[in-house]
C-alpha cells in the first residue's frame, strides 16, 4: 500500500467468480438431472466445485484485508454500502414470499374452500415448535450482539464464547426446522397454502444456514487473531446478515405460523 497514491483495492485478476459461476450452472443442471432422472452425479460434482470456490475464495479475501492492507478505510466504506444493499435485495426478495400469503390468504378463492387455511389443510401449532424456533433465533440475536460488543472491547474470551453459543443457536433451529417438515401433515405440493409456507420458511433455512457459514468462518478468523477492536468489518457484516435473518423470522411467524393458522 505504501507505493499506492490513493487509498482503494484494484482487485488482481481472479479465477474464482468464473468457477462460481461455473458451480452455479452446474447446480442448476445438476437439479434437473436429480429430479427427471434421479442421478445426483452432476449435483455433487456442483457442490465440491461450490466448496472449493468458497474456500479460496474466502481465503483470498482474508489475506487481502487481513495480512496485504488493502481494507484501508475507504475500502471498508465501500464494502458497508455492498453489505448494506445486499440485504436490501434480500429484503425485496423475502416480500415477493409474503405478497403471495397475502395475496391468497387475505381473500381466499371459492377453490380453496373461501377460507384460510384451505379446506382440509391442517396448520402447525404456533405454540409449539415455531415458539421455540422464535426463541432460539431471539437468544441468538442477543448473543451475536454480546459478541460484538466484547470485540470491540477487545475482550477476546466472551467474543469467542458468544460466538460460539450464536453458531450452536443456529445449528439448533436448522435441526428444529428440520425435524418439523418431517412432521408437518401437509407437503409443497398441498396447493398455495403448502407452496407459500415451505417457499418463505424454507428460504428462510436455507438463509440461517448461509448466516452459520458466515458466523463459523468468522469464529475459525477470531481464533486465528483476525479481528481487532477497530478492524472487524467481515464479523459485523456477518452480524448484520444474522439480526436481518432474524427479523424476517419474526414476520414469518406472526404472518405465516400465528395469524396464517
Amino acid at each position: 500500500m505504501t507505493h499506492q497514491t490513493h487509498s482503494y483495492h484494484m482487485v488482481n485478476p481472479s479465477p474464482w467468480p468464473l468457477t462460481g459461476a461455473l458451480s452455479a450452472l452446474l447446480t442448476t443442471s445438476g437439479l434437473v438431472m436429480w429430479f427427471h432422472h434421479n442421478s445426483s452425479f452432476l449435483l455433487t460434482l456442483s457442490m465440491a466445485t461450490n466448496m472449493l470456490t468458497m474456500y479460496q475464495w474466502w481465503r483470498d479475501v482474508v489475506r487481502e484485508g487481513t495480512f496485504q492492507g488493502h481494507h484501508t478505510p475507504t475500502v471498508q466504506k465501500g464494502l458497508r454500502y455492498g453489505m448494506i444493499l445486499f440485504i436490501t435485495s434480500e429484503i425485496f426478495f423475502f416480500a415477493g414470499f409474503f405478497w403471495a400469503f397475502y395475496h391468497s390468504s387475505l381473500a381466499p378463492t371459492p377453490e380453496l374452500g373461501g377460507c384460510w387455511p384451505p379446506t382440509g389443510i391442517t396448520p402447525l401449532n404456533p405454540l409449539e415448535v415455531p415458539l421455540l424456533n422464535t426463541s432460539v433465533l431471539l437468544a441468538s440475536g442477543v448473543s451475536i450482539t454480546w459478541a460484538h460488543h466484547s470485540l470491540m472491547e477487545g475482550d477476546r474470551k466472551h467474543m469467542i464464547q458468544a460466538l460460539f453459543i450464536t453458531i450452536l443457536l443456529g445449528l439448533y433451529f436448522t435441526i428444529l426446522q428440520t425435524s418439523e417438515y418431517y412432521e408437518a401433515p401437509f407437503t409443497i405440493s398441498d396447493g398455495i397454502y403448502g407452496s407459500t409456507f415451505f417457499m418463505a420458511t424454507g428460504f428462510h433455512g436455507l438463509h440461517v444456514i448461509i448466516g452459520s457459514t458466515f458466523l463459523i468462518v468468522c469464529f475459525l478468523r477470531q481464533l486465528n487473531y483476525h479481528f481487532t477492536s477497530d478492524h472487524h468489518f467481515g464479523f459485523e457484516a456477518a452480524a448484520w446478515y444474522w439480526h436481518f435473518v432474524d427479523v424476517v423470522w419474526l414476520f414469518l411467524y406472526v404472518s405465516i405460523y400465528w395469524w396464517g393458522s
